[in-house]
């Protein structure tokens, strides 16, 4: 059976956006890739389907599982068809993230010295009082041009109607980048043709990117400053990932205890002695990163290492404190903090929140719970949230006593049917549920955003849940003129 049968078979899903049909047949930007796809039988794909996995499992392309006894390294699953992006949504997404991380950096510099968005009462003051993100230690630090977040991983989704909206804000140490850009590279192993034909724009300069920034943020003005990658070892859930950036970037990747400072300066012990480092991509959270400032019994972290920051003698990427920014009750008031620091309105709107120490948006909520999601404001990864929709009855209660006794740990917002993709699943093209992280990079001269990002798909029919830790995978994706 060729795959055009295949593509007869695809059902449309009623009252969601699908990302490559309507009810009046295919969208243009998938005409190309629907062609290159024609050409093969379903036997050819299902060889491209476990060429991939093949591909995933030689490059160790495994992220960890936690809370699953049954062995914590896993594949990362990968569906072989691209998603398709067309140059004007791109623009679209690009200039409302450019805003957003124009806007959260101006929010993360005030919030940490004069804090006027307070004083103007724009943000509760209570609010950033009661983040357990916000990191009182770096108050008055003067932060290199005043750039909190160089590394975001800003996740999008697409309502029913086709309209992008932000979903979170990922400011802290956000991971995925590898797995964008290893899809890529298994893409052009299995579809060399197709990508030709279609001309997606390149992605495989992100690393390049990232170290000139890094580079361009050493304290001093050296013709050749040293630059590392900080990691919690090979434990971490995305150590792959901290393995493939230092390799493709041709910087060192150290663990805590390679480093020491040593007055108030941050030096790397290598085979000839002590090297100065001027520049730390830190892949480890602010709690364990300074034993003598945070948790004093971290062994991930290097003592004296936000004195030596103070200083300014080493620039660490992204700042410490910027938990405080991507909060989810604090997400809410990012239209605000657009208007107020930029004086525009958002391109790119939020899902709309409801705050639940706010007594009567709490009832509105419990309500109208089976259309609801509720989340804890500082969990990510998929945990700590309700799905009213598909909830059972004790767990809806469970969750309704935890918000009662603390309701600031908490928001709530309307389910949004994420808009789906075909994957080719089961020798079968079916729609599958998937979101955006797009990779912007911040730096002296700027934001980048390489065209694309990761998508993450729901591989579980039906499900709203896309990330790996819950069974989710990802796909390839193209933007495309």
């Amino acid at each position: 059976m060729g795959s055009e049968n295949l593509l007869q078979q695809y059902h449309l899903p009623k009252g969601i956006w699908d990302e490559m049909a309507d009810t009046n047949g295919i969208r243009p930007q998938y005409t190309e890739v629907l062609n290159a796809l024609k050409q093969f039988d379903l036997n050819a794909l299902h060889q491209k389907d476990r060429l991939a996995g093949e591909l995933f499992m030689n490059q160790g392309i495994t992220f960890t599982v936690y809370s699953d006894n049954a062995g914590i390294e896993r594949i990362f699953p990968f569906d072989i068809i691209p998603r398709i992006i067309t140059s004007a949504e791109w623009a679209h997404i690009e200039s409302g993230i450019k805003q957003r991380l124009k806007a959260l950096n101006l929010f993360l510099t005030d919030i940490y010295s004069e804090q006027q968005i307070i004083k103007d009462k724009i943000i509760p003051a209570e609010l950033i009082a009661s983040c357990p993100h916000y990191t009182r230690e770096v108050f008055g630090i003067k932060v290199p041009y005043d750039i909190y977040v160089h590394i975001s991983g800003i996740d999008l989704i697409r309502g029913d109607d086709g309209t992008f909206y932000i979903l979170e804000d990922n400011l802290r140490t956000p991971s995925g980048v590898s797995y964008m850009l290893e899809n890529r590279e298994v893409t052009k192993r299995l579809f060399p043709e197709m990508l030709n034909t279609c001309k997606a724009r390149m992605v495989s300069n992100y690393p390049l990117l990232l170290h000139q920034i890094l580079l361009s943020l050493a304290p001093q003005q050296l013709s050749n400053p040293t630059a590392v990658i900080l990691t919690p070892g090979i434990f971490n859930s995305a150590y792959y990932e901290h393995t493939f950036l230092a390799r493709q970037m041709g910087i060192a990747l150290v663990e805590g205890r390679d480093l020491v400072v040593d007055n108030h300066k941050v030096y790397m012990k290598t085979t000839n002695g002590l090297q100065q480092v001027h520049v730390i991509y830190r892949r480890v959270d602010d709690d364990f990163l300074d034993p003598l400032v945070f948790k004093p019994d971290s062994a991930l972290g290097v003592p004296g290492l936000v004195g030596a920051y103070r200083k300014g003698n080493v620039a660490i990427v992204n700042a410490m404190g910027n938990g405080v920014a991507d909060d989810k009750a604090v997400y809410a008031y990012v239209p605000n903090m657009i208007k107020y620091y930029l004086n525009e309105e958002p391109i790119l709107p939020n899902v709309p929140t409801y705050q639940m120490s706010n007594k009567e948006k709490r009832e509105f909520v419990f309500n109208n719970i089976h259309k609801m999601v509720i989340k804890r404001t500082n969990q990510s990864g998929g945990y700590g949230m309700l799905m009213g929709n598909t909830a059972q009855e004790k767990d809806i209660e469970e969750f309704e006593k935890a918000v009662e006794e603390d309701p600031r740990s908490f928001i709530a917002q309307p389910i949004i049917n994420l808009s789906t993709v075909p994957c080719f699943i089961n020798g079968k093209f079916e729609a599958r549920h998937v979101d955006l992280r797009p990779y912007a990079l911040c730096g002296p001269h700027g934001i980048e955003i390489v065209p694309g990002g990761l998508t993450r798909v729901a591989l579980k029919k039906g499900s709203l849940v896309v990330n790996s830790s819950q069974g989710g995978g990802s796909k390839d994706t193209w933007v495309i003129e």
